[in-house]
């Protein structure tokens, strides 16, 4: 039987991508099953433009060199190589529906779902992170 992840990303910098991101796909690499529930600033993650420079904490600038260095993925390469790996984004509705925001605004590929949505996913998970 399949083990699922289930994943709330209500955080939108770039260390919380990096953590979102890292799971999911190292979880679809040992063929588990991946959602990951984008929700408040946690939708930057997926936002077609916003993703592309999410903000460093303060005084941790030094770490864009060490991500080079280590060469870590960019964060949209990140989204995509999870979408490649089958792990499925859903967009909460409500946090779209504040923000005036459209399907269109985020990456291709994305489930539009409230809360309901998500919890029918992750009832039955094995495992349940937020970041």
């Amino acid at each position: 039987m399949t083990k699922k992840v289930a994943i709330i990303a209500s955080n939108g910098g770039v260390f919380d991508a990096y953590k979102v991101f890292n799971i999911a796909t190292a979880a679809a690499a040992t063929d588990m099953e991946v959602a990951i529930f984008f929700t408040f600033e946690g939708l930057n993650l997926i936002h077609k433009e916003a993703y592309k420079q999410l903000p460093m904490p303060e005084g941790k600038e030094h770490f864009v060199e060490g991500f080079a260095k280590a060469n870590v993925p960019a964060i949209p390469e990140l989204v995509e190589m999870a979408q490649e790996m089958g792990v499925r984004f859903i967009g909460c509705q409500m946090t779209i529906d504040v923000m005036g925001l459209e399907k269109e605004a985020f990456v291709d590929g994305i489930d539009i779902g409230g809360a309901v949505t998500f919890l029918e996913y992750a009832k039955d998970a094995d495992i349940t992170l937020t970041f």
